[in-house]
């Protein structure tokens, strides 16, 4: 199934262990979500992490729209990434990216920002599409575009509250920037050095709050 590959991806990557399957947590049905967001929120969303707190800890679910999940399972991109399942890749990853992400962090009475989550899920979507398309390509060479193609093709929906517009530019403009430098430490002449560059990922994920904003800001 396309959201465990991911999941597994993200834990190889990070070298983190899944605390939950993200089918557990999964909801497909746009109804039972409807009442977890804001009334002047008119946006029809594709996928949507939802966090309550709940007497025992937190409630966790995340939605995904079904017609996205089925394009995924008809056009897998660990098959086949390509410009036309692009989109729906990553915004499975993106949800997949948050489900392990505060996940990970509840387990460990760790509090998550929203701001943080969202810096991490674009540093996820730049990492895991180097690693997948290198995979693909078969072969050490380093994936040309991928920064270009995710951080400068983006535009914001104009729907968004002020405070939300300010929090997606601000976590865009901190991971393209991280990302960027990423791509300037450890890429030469097309090759990788990827042991350094997965060591760096792995200590980027593992900061929190301030600190991974000022080292993808720095």
């Amino acid at each position: 199934m396309v959201l465990r590959a991911l999941q597994s991806l993200l834990g190889r990557l990070y070298d983190v262990e899944p605390p939950y399957d993200v089918y557990d947590f999964l909801v497909t049905d746009r109804r039972e979500v409807a009442g977890a967001r804001p009334q002047n929120d008119g946006r029809v969303l594709e996928e949507s992490l939802l966090l309550a707190e709940t007497a025992d800890g937190a409630g966790v679910a995340l939605y995904l729209d079904p017609g996205l999940l089925s394009r995924l399972e008809a056009a897998d991109p660990h098959l086949a990434l390509t410009e036309t399942n692009l989109q729906d890749y990553c915004t499975a990853l993106e949800g997949v990216s948050h489900f392990l992400y505060s996940t990970w962090a509840l387990d460990r009475d760790s509090p998550v920002s929203l701001l943080e989550l969202e810096t991490q899920a674009e540093v996820d979507k730049y990492a895991v599409t180097v690693f997948l398309l290198s995979g693909q390509q078969g072969g050490p060479s380093y994936p040309a575009q991928v920064h270009a193609r995710l951080f400068d093709r983006v535009s914001f929906d104009a729907r968004l509250e002020p405070h939300q517009y300010e929090r997606y530019r601000t976590a865009h403009r901190c991971a393209a920037n991280y990302c960027r430098r990423l791509e300037r430490r450890f890429v030469n002449r097309g090759v990788a050095r990827t042991e350094a560059m997965v060591r760096e990922l792995r200590s980027f994920y593992r900061l929190r709050h301030s600190a991974k904003l000022r080292r993808a800001q720095s």
